[in-house]
C-alpha cells in the first residue's frame, strides 16, 4: 500500500541564498578568468619586445573614431598580453610585420555575444534554481499546478501508515451512528462480499448534530480504526482570496485520493464550502465558494465518477447546505448525532474520568441525571472542572460535591459568598427562592427539587435547582403549566409575603413568557388560536430565531397570539399565589432554614411540605416526565 507523500525538503529553502551567493562570486571573479595568464604590458615595452623579436602575433583593432588602438596578442614565450596604441595602426603594422610578426587587423565589434554569453553565466544559478523550484511545485501539487507555489494543493492531512490513537471503544454511546459509520470503512475492505449481492458503497455520509456531540470525534476514531488511507481536510481549507483555488484544491485532494483508492475522505465543517448557492435573479454573493461546491459536486457524482473513495463529513448547520449536495448519490446518508442521553452520559463521563481518583460518593449515574441538555464536550469540560475544584481543596480524589460544584460553576458561573448580599436583599432572594421550591413540591407533574441556594453564582443571586427522576422526550400539557406555575412561584411568594414585586424575577419572566409562547405557537395549546402551529425560524442545533419565516402570519394572528400568552401566564401567577397563601407557614418555615444555612437540600424541602421525596416511583408511572426544568433568578 503506497504510504503518504513525504514533507517538502528543508535544504530547498536554502537554494535561493546560495544562488545569490554564486551569481556575486561570478561576477566579482568572472573577469579574472577570461584573463588567466594575460599580462599588460605599455607601450614603450611592447615596442621593445616587438624590435627584440620577442612578439609572435599581434591583432590589432582600427579604431572607427580616432581612439586609441587596442593591441593583443601572444608572446613566444607563450604568454598573452594586452596594450593600447595610436590611433595609426597602419604605420603600426607595418613596423610589427617588419620585426617579425604575424599581424591581423580587425574591424572594432560591438562584442554583443560576448556580453550575452557574460550575462547568461551571471544569471545561470538563478534559472537553475527557478528551474528546479517548478519542477518540485508541478511534483507536489499534482493537477492543480496553479504556480511554483503551489497554492492549489490540497490541505488535506493524511492519516495511512501513522492512525490516531483514538478508537471506537474512546466513543461512548451512539452505538447506531458507529455501526453505520463501521459498515461503510467494512465495504471498503471487503468490497467483494458486498459486491456479490449487487450492493453498492455510499458515496457520502453526513453527520449533523448540535456542537461539542463528537462527530468529529467519530470521524477521528474511523481513521484510527480503518485499515485504509484516511485524509481529513476542513471545510474552511478550500476557501482562498485566489479565484479558482477552492476547486483546484477539491480536484487535487480526489486525484490523490484515487491514487489511493480505496480511501476515507473526512470534510469537517462542510458548510463553509457547502452553503446553498444563489437562486435566480439574486447577486452571488461568493463566486469562489460556488465554484469549490461545484467541483465537489463534480468529483463525488459527475462524468468521472470516484471509485472506491467515500466522503464522511460533519456540520452542525444542515440547513443551509445545498440541495445538490444532500441528494442520493452524493452524500446517501445522513446520521443525526443528538445530545446524549442519560445512559450515553453515565458511559460518556465513565470515559472521561478515566485517569482520575474518583471518592466513594460519587455516583456517575446521579451526576448524568444532574446534567441534561450537557453534550460530550459539555461533559469532559464537567469532569475537567470537578478535578480542578479538588485541586483547590488540596485534593487529588474528585468527591460528589467537586461535581456539583463545577456544574454550577458551568451553568452559573463562580459561586460568591451571601455577604455580598444585604440583609433586606437577602431576605427577598430567600422569599423569591423559598417560593420556587414550594410550588414544585407542591406539583404533581413538576420535576422534583434538587437544591435551593441562596448563595449568588454569576448573574443569578439565588438557585432552585431540579433534578429529574427519568429522561423522557414528551412534555404534557399538564407538565408545561405546571412548569409555568413554578417558574413564576418566585414572583408570587415575593407578592404575597413583601406585598410588591422586583427585578429578580425578570429571568424568570423571560423563560416563562418564551414557554408560553411556544405553547400557543407551536404546540397548539390554546383553545382560542385553534390547533395551528408557527415555529420560529432559526438554526436546526445552534438555537436562535430570526429565520426567513419567522412572522408567516397577520397582525391579527399575533395579537391573538398576544393575548394568549398573556392569559397563561396571569393564570400560572394567580396558581402559584394560591398555592404559597394556602401554604404560607410552610413557606415562613424554609425562608427561616435558608437565612440560616443557605442551602436546603430536597430531603429538608419535601419534610417541610408534608410529602415524601420523589424518587420510588416506577418508570411507568411517570407518564411524560420532564427532560430538564431549571430555575434561577
Amino acid at each position: 500500500m503506497p504510504t503518504a507523500p513525504p514533507p517538502p525538503p528543508g535544504w530547498r529553502h536554502w537554494l535561493w541564498p546560495i544562488a545569490l551567493i554564486v551569481m556575486l562570486a561570478l561576477y566579482f571573479f568572472l573577469p579574472g578568468i577570461g584573463s588567466t595568464g594575460t599580462v599588460t604590458l605599455s607601450y614603450s615595452q611592447f615596442l621593445s619586445d616587438a624590435a627584440g623579436h620577442q612578439v609572435k602575433t599581434v591583432e590589432v583593432s582600427s579604431p572607427s573614431n580616432g581612439s586609441n588602438t587596442t593591441i593583443t596578442g601572444t608572446l613566444k614565450n607563450g604568454k598573452n598580453f594586452t596594450t593600447v596604441g595610436p590611433p595609426d595602426t597602419y604605420s603600426l603594422a607595418n613596423q610589427l610585420r617588419a620585426d617579425g610578426a604575424d599581424v591581423n587587423l580587425s574591424a572594432p565589434s560591438s562584442s554583443l555575444g560576448g556580453v550575452l554569453l557574460y550575462l547568461l553565466v551571471i544569471f545561470a544559478p538563478l534559472i537553475v534554481v527557478f528551474w528546479l523550484f517548478r519542477r518540485m511545485s508541478r511534483a507536489s501539487g499534482g493537477s492543480a499546478g496553479l504556480g511554483v507555489l503551489g497554492v492549489g494543493r490540497s490541505r488535506a492531512k493524511v492519516f495511512d501508515a501513522e492512525r490516531p490513537d483514538t478508537k471506537f471503544s474512546d466513543v461512548a454511546g451512539y452505538e447506531g451512528a458507529k455501526e453505520e459509520i463501521t459498515e461503510v470503512v467494512d465495504f471498503l475492505k471487503n468490497a467483494d462480499r458486498y459486491q456479490r449481492a449487487g450492493a453498492m458503497a455510499p458515496r457520502g455520509l453526513l453527520m449533523i448534530g448540535p456542537p461539542g456531540t463528537g462527530k468529529t470525534l467519530l470521524a477521528r476514531a474511523v481513521a484510527g480504526e480503518a485499515s485504509v488511507p484516511f485524509f481529513s481536510v476542513t471545510g474552511s481549507s478550500f476557501v482562498e482570496m485566489f479565484v479558482g483555488v477552492g476547486a483546484a484544491r477539491v480536484r487535487d485532494l480526489f486525484a490523490e485520493a484515487r491514487r489511493r483508492a480505496p480511501a476515507i475522505i473526512f470534510i469537517d465543517e462542510i458548510d463553509a464550502i457547502g452553503q446553498r448557492r444563489a437562486g435566480s435573479g439574486a447577486v452571488v454573493a461568493n463566486d469562489e465558494r460556488e465554484q469549490t461546491l461545484n467541483q465537489l459536486l463534480s468529483e463525488m457524482d459527475g462524468f468521472d465518477m470516484a471509485q472506491g473513495i467515500v466522503v464522511l463529513a460533519a456540520t452542525n448547520r444542515p440547513e443551509v447546505l445545498d440541495p445538490a449536495l444532500l441528494r442520493p448519490g452524493r452524500f446517501d446518508r445522513q446520521i443525526t448525532i443528538p445530545l446524549p442521553t442519560l445512559d450515553e452520559r453515565a458511559a460518556i463521563l465513565a470515559v472521561h474520568c478515566r485517569g482520575k481518583q474518583l471518592a466513594p460518593d460519587v455516583d456517575l449515574n446521579v451526576v448524568a441525571r444532574a446534567t441534561p441538555g450537557f453534550s460530550g464536550a459539555d461533559l469532559a469540560n464537567l469532569a475537567n472542572e470537578a478535578a480542578i475544584f479538588a485541586v483547590r481543596r488540596g485534593r487529588e480524589i474528585i468527591s460528589a460535591a467537586d461535581f456539583d460544584d463545577a456544574r454550577d460553576r458551568i451553568l452559573l458561573g463562580r459561586r460568591e459568598g451571601s455577604n455580598v448580599l444585604l440583609p433586606a436583599e437577602k431576605h427577598a432572594v430567600a422569599v423569591h427562592e423559598s417560593g420556587h421550591a414550594i410550588v414544585l413540591a407542591l406539583s404533581d407533574h413538576a420535576d422534583p427539587v434538587a437544591k435551593v441556594t441562596i448563595l449568588p453564582a454569576g448573574q443569578a443571586l439565588g438557585v432552585t435547582q431540579q433534578l429529574p427522576l427519568i429522561e423522557r422526550h414528551l412534555y404534557g400539557e399538564d407538565y408545561l403549566r405546571e412548569t409555568l406555575a413554578g417558574r413564576l412561584g418566585g414572583r408570587a411568594a415575593e407578592l404575597v409575603v413583601l406585598g410588591q414585586g422586583s427585578t429578580g424575577a425578570a429571568n424568570d419572566l423571560s423563560t416563562a413568557t418564551d414557554l408560553a409562547t411556544k405553547m400557543v405557537r407551536e404546540f397548539g395549546l390554546s383553545a382560542e388560536l385553534g390547533p395551528v402551529g408557527y415555529p420560529e425560524g432559526g438554526s436546526v442545533f445552534l438555537g436562535g430565531g430570526g429565520g426567513l419565516s419567522s412572522r408567516p402570519f397577520s397582525e391579527q394572528t399575533q395579537a391573538v397570539i398576544d393575548t394568549e400568552v398573556a392569559r397563561l401566564l396571569r393564570e400560572a401567577e394567580q396558581a402559584a399565589i394560591e398555592l404559597i397563601r394556602s401554604h404560607r407557614s410552610q413557606l415562613d418555615e424554609l425562608v427561616a432554614l435558608l437565612l440560616e444555612h443557605e442551602t436546603v437540600d430536597s430531603a429538608q424541602v419535601y419534610r417541610i411540605v408534608g410529602r415524601p421525596v420523589p424518587g420510588g416511583h416506577r418508570p411507568e408511572d411517570l407518564v411524560l416526565a420532564p427532560l430538564v426544568a431549571g430555575e434561577e433568578s
